[in-house]
């Protein structure tokens, strides 16, 4: 049986800040929907993304701890990263794992700059949203068999 990621919850503490920091990355709104004061669902999906992500009131426990380890496949980290800094988000220097498998947790094992040969699955960015939820874009070229 197939079975496709199709949506992550985020928390958020503040729904319209979310939903305009989102936005300003060019990511589509696919809906908001409120019921009442306590439930209200926005969900907005990445350019290219089959999975989209909501968030809003009523959805996440308060004081949930934020979602980290959320990644978004680019095809050239370059122009991902450049993008977006141009709509005001701070986005980490590219590196590459000295490992050359994947990104360790936090800074460990760093190295400046993309993978010097480019190689896919193996340059990194990072950035969090307003709430601190933590993305890393993976620059992607060529897809292992299977994938």
């Amino acid at each position: 049986m197939d079975m496709k990621l199709e949506v992550v919850v985020l928390p958020v503490s503040d729904v319209d800040r979310a939903k305009e920091f989102y936005v300003s990355l060019g990511w589509r709104l696919d809906a908001d929907i409120a019921t009442g004061d306590d439930f209200r669902v926005v969900q907005l999906t990445p350019p290219g993304s089959a999975c989209s992500i909501i968030f809003g009131t009523g959805l996440t426990v308060t004081g949930t701890a934020p979602v980290t380890g959320l990644h978004l496949v680019v095809s050239d980290i370059d122009s991902a990263r450049a993008e977006l800094e141009a709509a005001g988000v701070e986005v980490s220097e590219i590196f590459h794992d000295s490992g050359g498998v994947f990104h360790h947790a936090g800074n460990t094992a760093r190295l400046s700059g993309p993978h010097p040969d480019h190689a896919s699955y193996a340059s990194f960015a990072s950035f969090t949203d307003p709430d601190g939820n933590g993305w890393w874009l993976q620059e992607i070229t060529t897809r292992l068999p299977g994938r």
